[in-house]
């Protein structure tokens, strides 16, 4: 602290030094210190008095280390709900199906292989989630204890034999919109004319769209890439009468002291005021506000994934469609139909 302080002391008597960037000296010395340095160090496992053994970690100690190492890596928040839950899972079974005492002796390879196991044998799981389960301890030992995790090689995996997508031929797609109307239909129409993914339309943003150039930019898809995809004729003019009644609401929300949305905290930081601004407002934004989970400021959210995959549900259904078909089945379709009009597979691809 004194070595920073001594640091910063210097910058100040700098001349050349304008206040805004000794204020960013400040802010990457606070980002480092109190995020990278202490993420990349494992959490010190203190020695338990008169027994030569060591204390592990307790349960809240580590759920909020797996936070802090997720979000520094820019995670997404469903993510950090779902490795914190499966920490739970583990630590459950550690200490209540193996009785071992979690802060004494921990846990080890013995342990995951024995869990993942568990969860294919006794609790019958799929392969992915099995395999979540697995990607979630393997973060835990790597970037929070700072455990190697070597032998897992003995461990019962379930097993995923290879699997058709479900696709619906263009006759069930019309039916499907048919049975739709308004904000429901044209978030629909644009999942089936796009082949965007469920979050991704979810999380479309105004300035994503392209009217011109006719085209919709994906921002931090599938792998945090973007992308390109074409924005269809059919939902120009409904899409955009839509946005006139969303631009209303995010008037309404400013003149109420609202009216901001959240960024990436990279962009939070760099325009600190561009979350109220029209441009960067959610394409589908939710009725109601709600407590950013993180942050605890009250935001409009977008609507939620649950949203979607129920109005899809019910468009299904009421078509009176057989296949099992979900929101994942009109990006299948979308691919489809595109490949049977003669486009090209590469370009379909990108």
């Amino acid at each position: 602290d004194l070595n920073i302080q001594l640091f910063l002391d210097d910058l100040k008597k700098d001349p050349k030094i304008k206040d805004w960037q000794l204020t960013q000296a400040q802010n990457a010395i606070k980002l480092y210190a109190d995020h990278f340095l202490s993420v990349n160090q494992p959490i010190q496992i203190p020695e338990k008095k008169g027994t030569g053994k060591h204390l592990f970690p307790d349960a809240g100690t580590i759920h909020e280390k797996i936070k802090e190492a997720l979000r520094i890596k820019h995670y997404a928040y469903s993510t950090e709900r779902s490795y914190t839950d499966w920490f739970q899972r583990f630590y459950d079974y550690v200490t209540k199906v193996k009785k071992k005492d979690w802060e004494v002796t921990g846990a080890d390879e013995e342990d995951v292989r024995d869990f993942l196991s568990h969860l294919a044998i006794k609790q019958h799981v799929s392969s992915s989630t099995q395999n979540q389960a697995f990607n979630a301890l393997l973060f835990l030992f790597r970037h929070v204890l700072q455990i190697d995790l070597k032998d897992l090689s003995q461990t019962v995996r379930a097993k995923r034999g290879p699997k058709l997508p479900t696709v619906l031929s263009v006759d069930e797609v019309r039916k499907m919109l048919s049975h739709l109307s308004g904000r429901d239909l044209l978030v629909v129409h644009l999942l089936y004319g796009t082949g965007m993914r469920l979050m991704e339309v979810t999380r479309l943003r105004v300035n994503d769209i392209d009217f011109d150039g006719k085209a919709i930019y994906v921002r931090a898809g599938k792998g945090d890439k973007d992308r390109t995809t074409v924005l269809p004729q059919a939902v120009i003019a409904p899409l955009k009468e839509h946005l006139e009644r969303v631009k209303e609401l995010h008037t309404q929300d400013l003149a109420n002291g609202r009216g901001e949305v959240y960024l990436p905290e990279a962009l939070e930081r760099k325009y600190p005021k561009a979350g109220r601004q029209w441009r960067w407002q959610y394409v589908f934004p939710a009725q109601n506000l709600s407590v950013d989970p993180r942050s605890g400021k009250i935001r409009r959210h977008h609507i939620s994934a649950d949203t979607v995959q129920k109005m899809v549900a019910a468009a299904v259904r009421d078509a009176d469609i057989s296949k099992h078909a979900t929101v994942h089945t009109l990006r299948h379709s979308f691919a489809t139909h595109l490949l049977m009009a003669g486009v090209n597979i590469r370009e379909v691809q990108e």
